[in-house]
């Protein structure tokens, strides 16, 4: 006899509770409150808003504001500012006192890697020489509005006034001008026509130096070119030597010169004086002698026999036809050498 097992019956569900209805706290608000609230978020953001436009400028730098595309304030000093905030009001700061830098003929670092272009560094001369010119210029802002709004490029402005001018300074001159004195000279006037140039374009800078760093010759003529300066070099020297041995000489000579133009009129002085002195005498002795004729004859061959005498070799004789030996010994012994002790 089987048994078959039946599975119990389910029981009958029991009727469910709805749940009660969730309530929103916002929708238990009465809708003035809403409004006010959503208006004090606005009111928030606006505040928030307007505060950004608040902002500083470093004493280094000045600024230039602008309010929808307009300028606002051209130049904004050092100190706490305030601007419409983005995206009615922009500021922009620049450093106003900082010196920019821009070189012609390409970096040092570019030279020793390689990779500069030595075009670029090549200027022709107006002797038809070509040289390898590396020029720095400094540069800073004058007026902020021209410098931001007068072009895109004002750095590649800069370079290629400063190149173009160069290039024309060099055309003008000599080789050895340029590798030697008139680097000055090309400088001050590249500097003075590329800031003529700028204000033509009015792009607000100051164009502070141009300093040209190496101006030498191509790698292939370098050896001719430091011979050449080596002779220019040797010419100077010798040049330096001449002007001083001339400047020594010449005032010598020009002493020497006066000072035998000096002996010259003593020495004519002297003669005129004594010439004079001599014509007076003997004026004077025509006078006594026309007073007193055989005196003065007597006296005049007595003064004349006493300068003559002393000159003359002497051997006195008397009225008799009698030498005066003693005299003679005298003047023997007179005439005997210092040395000579014999007796």
């Amino acid at each position: 006899m089987s048994v078959t097992l039946q599975p119990p019956a389910p029981a009958e569900a029991e009727p469910s509770t709805p749940a009660p209805p969730s309530v929103s706290p916002d929708s238990a608000l009465p809708p003035w409150r809403d409004l006010l609230t959503r208006r004090n978020v606005l009111a928030g953001v606006a505040a928030v808003w307007l505060l950004s436009g608040v902002f500083m400028v470093p004493p280094e730098e000045q600024a230039v504001t602008t309010c929808f595309g307009s300028i606002s304030d051209e130049r904004v000093l050092p100190g706490v500012h305030y601007n419409w905030p983005w995206p009615v009001g922009s500021v922009f700061r620049l450093k106003v006192r900082q010196l920019q830098r821009e070189v012609v003929g390409g970096e040092i670092v570019d030279n020793i890697v390689g990779t500069a272009d030595p075009v670029a560094a090549q200027f022709i001369t107006g002797d038809q020489n070509i040289i390898h010119v590396r020029t720095v210029v400094q540069y800073s802002v004058a007026t902020p509005k021209e410098y931001l709004f007068r072009a895109v490029e004002v750095n590649g402005i800069v370079k290629n006034a400063v190149e173009a001018e160069l290039g024309r300074q060099i055309a003008a001159r000599e080789v050895d001008a340029v590798l030697t004195t008139e680097k000055p000279a090309i400088q001050e006037a590249v500097r003075g026509k590329a800031q003529g140039l700028v204000d033509r374009y009015g792009l607000g800078i100051v164009v502070s130096t141009v300093n040209i760093e190496q101006a030498t010759a191509p790698p292939e003529a370098a050896e001719a070119f430091r011979d050449v300066a080596g002779a220019r070099a040797d010419a100077a020297r010798i040049v330096n030597e001449a002007e001083g041995y001339a400047n020594d000489t010449i005032p010598r000579a020009r002493g020497e010169a006066r000072q035998l133009q000096e002996s010259a009129r003593g020495f004519r002085n002297a003669k005129i004086a004594r010439s004079e002195g001599d014509a007076a005498r003997f004026t004077a002795l025509t006078r006594e002698y026309a007073k007193n004729p055989e005196v003065t004859r007597r006296r005049l061959y007595l003064e004349t026999m006493e300068e003559v005498l002393p000159r003359l070799k002497k051997t006195i004789v008397d009225d008799d036809g009698n030498l005066d030996l003693t005299i003679m010994r005298r003047g023997q012994s007179n005439r005997q050498p210092p040395g000579d002790n014999a007796p």
